[in-house]
C-alpha cells in the first residue's frame, strides 16, 4: 500500500461513493478555499490499482516562519475502525506532509461518535464509534475531546431529518404539531419559497447584515457569497431559498376566510330563528361566538395586511437560507429572517422547502447543521435546538476534532503565535 496522488476524476470517482462524502471533500470545495490562499492536493492508498482511503488536503502558508499548516475538511475518507489501514494512511500522510514543509494536519472526521435522538440522548445498544476515536489516538492523533459548544472549526453537534426514501407524510407525522400549525398557517398567508438567481445576492446579503445586528455578529461581506456562488452553483451544491410573501393574495384569501365565516354565521342564525334545524342552545352560542371572533380577527387581519401593502409594495422577502447539497444530504448552512416581520416565521418555511427537495430528489437526510451538545434550559442556544427538533429527527454527535503533528517545536510555536494574535486581535 502507497500514498499517491490522483487526478481529480479519479479522487471524485472514489470520494462520491464513499459513505463519509460531503461538499468539503469536493474540488469545488478546494476552488473556493483557493480565494483565501489554500492551496489543495487529491491523494489515495492505493494497493495495486484499488484506492483504499482518499482524501482531500488543503494547505496554507504559516506567516514568517515559511511552513505550511494542513487541513482536511471533515476528511480523511476512511475506515476508521479498520486500524491496519488507518496505521499505514497515516504513516504515508506524515511523510506527505513533511516533505511539503508541513507542521500538523487538521482532521474533523464526518464519523458520528454515539447514537442519539431527538431529546439528544444517547440511544441505548444503538451503533458508536469509539473504537475509531481510540484508534486514532493510539496513533498519535492529538484529540480536542468531546466539546459541547461550537468552539471547533465545523460543528461537532448537528440535527438531521433522515429521509431514506419517507413520504411528505411521514416526514410531517415526525413533527411537533405546533410545527405543522405555523407551516399550514404561513401557506394560507400566501408565503412561497423561490430559488434566487446571481443578481440576487444582495437581497440575501441584506438579511443576513440585518440578522447579524439582531444576533450580534459580524456579517461576510458580499464579495464572500458571490465567490462561494461562483465556485459552487454551477454544479448544483449551492442554492439559495428566499421566502416571500404576497399581500395581495395574502388579502384575498383573508377576505375568502371572512365571507366563508360570516356566510355560516348567518345560515346557522336563520336556521335556529326559523327554527328549520334542532341546535343545543348552550352549543350554539359557543359556535356564533367563536365566528364572530374570528370575523373580528380576519377583519383586523385585513387592516394589518393594507398596512403591510403600504409600507412594503405588494410583495417582501421574509427570510432565506444557504444550502450546500452534495452527496446524501442536503444541509442548511445559514439564513436569515427580516427583523421587522419576524411575526410570520418564515424560517418554517424555508427548511420545509429545503426537506421537501430532499425528499423529491432522492436524499437520505435532511441537515439543520449546527446545534450545541447542551440541551440544558440554561444554555443560551438551547432555542435553536427547540426549533430545529420541533421538525423531528435526531441529533448527531461526531468524533471530534485531531490534529496530527510532524514538527513539536514548529506546531507550539504556531499555538502561541495563534494565542497572541487573537489576544491583540480581541484587545483592538
Amino acid at each position: 500500500m502507497k500514498l499517491v496522488n490522483l487526478n481529480k476524476e479519479e479522487f471524485k470517482k472514489f470520494a462520491d461513493h464513499h459513505e463519509q462524502i460531503t461538499f468539503h471533500q469536493t474540488e469545488e470545495w478546494a476552488n473556493l478555499k483557493k480565494n483565501n490562499g489554500w492551496a489543495s492536493y487529491y491523494v489515495g492508498l492505493k494497493e495495486k490499482n484499488n484506492i483504499l482511503a482518499a482524501a482531500l488536503l488543503l494547505s496554507k502558508e504559516i506567516p514568517f516562519i515559511r511552513k505550511k499548516m494542513f487541513y482536511s475538511p471533515r476528511g480523511f475518507l476512511i475506515d476508521y475502525n479498520d486500524i491496519k489501514t488507518l496505521e499505514i494512511f497515516t504513516k504515508e500522510i506524515k511523510q506527505f506532509i513533511k516533505k511539503e514543509k508541513g507542521i500538523f494536519i487538521k482532521i474533523d472526521p464526518y464519523v458520528e461518535y454515539q447514537e442519539r435522538d431527538n431529546n439528544g440522548n444517547i440511544v441505548k445498544n444503538g451503533y458508536n464509534n469509539k473504537k475509531a476515536v481510540e484508534n486514532l489516538k493510539k496513533l498519535g492523533y492529538k484529540f480536542f475531546g468531546f466539546n459541547t459548544m461550537q468552539d471547533t472549526l465545523q460543528p461537532r453537534w448537528m440535527h438531521v431529518i433522515e429521509i431514506n426514501g419517507k413520504t411528505e407524510e411521514e416526514i410531517q407525522k415526525d413533527m411537533e404539531s405546533k410545527t405543522r400549525q405555523i407551516l399550514r398557517k404561513n401557506e394560507k398567508s400566501s408565503i412561497k419559497t423561490r430559488e434566487i438567481k446571481k443578481e440576487e445576492l444582495p437581497i440575501f446579503k441584506n438579511i443576513m447584515e440585518h440578522t447579524g445586528d439582531r444576533r450580534d455578529f459580524i456579517d461576510r461581506p458580499l464579495s464572500y457569497y458571490e465567490a462561494m456562488w461562483n465556485a459552487l452553483e454551477p454544479s448544483g451544491i449551492l442554492k439559495i431559498l428566499i421566502a416571500e410573501i404576497d399581500f395581495n393574495e395574502y388579502e384575498k384569501n383573508t377576505k375568502k376566510e371572512l365571507e366563508e365565516v360570516e356566510a355560516s354565521l348567518k345560515d346557522r342564525i336563520y336556521k335556529h330563528d326559523n327554527k328549520i334545524l334542532k341546535m343545543n342552545e348552550k352549543k350554539y352560542e359557543s359556535t356564533n361566538k367563536q365566528d364572530k371572533d374570528s370575523i373580528e380577527r380576519l377583519n383586523k387581519q385585513i387592516e394589518k395586511i393594507r398596512k403591510y401593502k403600504e409600507k412594503y409594495g405588494n410583495k417582501k422577502v421574509l427570510g432565506t437560507i444557504l444550502f450546500l447539497i452534495y452527496g446524501n444530504e442536503v444541509l442548511s448552512l445559514f439564513g436569515g429572517t427580516d427583523d421587522n416581520l419576524l411575526q410570520f416565521q418564515s424560517a418554517y418555511t424555508v427548511h420545509y422547502a429545503g426537506i421537501k427537495y430532499a425528499i423529491d430528489n432522492g436524499y437520505k437526510r435532511y441537515n439543520f447543521y449546527g446545534i450545541t451538545g447542551d440541551f440544558s434550559e440554561k444554555n443560551p442556544l438551547y432555542g435553536l435546538y427547540l426549533f430545529k427538533k420541533s421538525f423531528g429527527g435526531h441529533v448527531v454527535e461526531l468524533i471530534g476534532e485531531y490534529d496530527l503533528v510532524i514538527s513539536n517545536f514548529w506546531y507550539n510555536a504556531y499555538k502561541l503565535a495563534f494565542k497572541l494574535y487573537h489576544y491583540l486581535k480581541k484587545k483592538k
